[in-house]
């Protein structure tokens, strides 16, 4: 269907409460009281974006944005506020309801809801596009891309968050602009890497990055090791993402430092691989190689210190975890980084690494262990890594000649 242009489209469609299911029930308390607040100010107050698409689709919204116009005002006045977590952000916006709706990224977030009449507004055929589950961009995508590349991996998101269809349109130029990418600031990418993988879907959204060539921008380095779905590379990533969504799903925490150690680890590995091959002992080898990558991606992506250093601590305990050195055994369980370390070994290992999973296995069954049991397992392993030292040939001191 297509799209009338904004400036020809002033009146919106207005859907009555017979052709949709949203509730004010479903709506949070404070964003009604918001709009109630507005409405006695003279202002005609709306839900719309995000919250009202997702009330559409049967989810439970994270948050609310509350558009007002003064209705004795000229069209350039409005307020526009977040009711987020229990917190009322507001700031000031220009413009008429139409020009708002058109400003927007995606048809299905550019739909209004007002709550006393229970109708939408709908300005841009988002409610339809939404009834086919499509995501098509507001406008001209490619010109929109352009303005914004982030908008590109904004499509792969929402397409992956809402299971929905790319339109055409929407999704032809995405491939052609992806490098556009690389002129994106590094801290923003940041940000919108943790919104892309941390959300829930962060399977099926790396699969959409990759089908359009999105991902290489984001992880230049990880982006080699990732040609063979079958490699042990793709499947450390694309299982570290699966278990990261299932986290999610529980309710359980998600940190950065476990993202962006998965995402990293294969040229990290890669990189101390070529340390030792000329001469550099394991754990030098990791602790330069760890440096270099995160140097380098911060070229990409910029990961903030606090979680870089937490992902170089769960890849600088794999050597330890994998020689498992008598004295170290109990310094080691009670690291406070051991967790992360020990669920990253066990995804090294599900991935199809070679020889960990009887290292897994051990350190699986010694967390269960009693005390006594824990100080048996101890003693049969080895007490130092590595070869054994050649005695040292006796030293015969000099006899003095005066």
């Amino acid at each position: 269907m297509a799209k009338k242009d904004p400036q020809n489209q002033s009146d919106p469609i207005i859907i009555s409460s017979d052709a949709h299911h949203v509730s004010t029930e479903d709506i949070s308390e404070l964003a009604l009281k918001v709009i109630k607040r507005l409405r006695e100010a003279e202002f005609d107050a709306y839900l719309v974006g995000g919250g009202v698409r997702d009330l559409l689709l049967g989810k439970k919204p994270k948050d609310f944005d509350v558009r007002g116009h003064h209705k004795d005002a000229d069209d350039e006045a409005a307020v526009h506020g977040v009711v987020r977590d229990g917190m009322i952000v507001r700031d000031n916006v220009y413009g008429t309801m139409c020009e708002d709706a058109w400003r927007r990224d995606f048809t299905v977030n550019a739909l209004y809801f007002c709550p006393q009449k229970n109708t939408l507004l709908d300005y841009t055929g988002g409610f339809s596009d939404l009834q086919s589950r499509i995501l098509r961009m507001i406008g001209d995508p490619e010109q929109r891309y352009m303005e914004d590349p982030v908008r590109m991996l904004r499509a792969a998101r929402f397409a992956a968050k809402l299971d929905f269809t790319l339109h055409p349109e929407t999704e032809a130029p995405l491939t052609k602009l992806a490098t556009r990418l690389n002129a994106v600031p590094p801290a923003r990418l940041f940000e919108e890497v943790l919104k892309l993988f941390l959300s829930g879907h962060a399977e099926k959204t790396f699969e959409f990055l990759l089908r359009y060539q999105l991902f290489e921008p984001l992880f230049p380095y990880t982006y080699p090791f990732l040609q063979d779905p079958s490699s042990v590379a793709y499947q450390l990533v694309l299982k570290g993402l699966r278990n990261t969504d299932a986290r999610v799903a529980a309710g359980k925490p998600v940190t950065p430092a476990f993202l962006f150690a998965v995402m990293l680890w294969p040229a990290m590995q890669d990189f101390a691989a070529k340390h030792q091959h000329k001469g550099m002992n394991e754990m030098h080898a990791y602790q330069v190689s760890a440096t270099e990558i995160f140097t380098l991606q911060a070229g990409a992506v910029s990961v903030p210190k606090r979680f870089s250093i937490q992902a170089k601590e769960i890849w600088l305990l794999q050597p330890k975890l994998t020689h498992r050195i008598r004295k170290r055994v109990f310094p080691l369980l009670e690291n406070p980084r051991f967790r992360a370390a020990y669920d990253f070994m066990l995804l090294r290992a599900e991935a199809g690494e070679s020889d960990l999973q009887a290292l897994c296995e051990w350190w699986t069954a010694i967390q269960e262990q009693p005390k006594p049991v824990q100080l048996a397992m101890v003693q049969e392993l080895q007490p130092h890594h590595g070869r054994k030292r050649r005695p040292r040939k006796p030293r015969h001191r000099k006899t003095s000649t005066h």
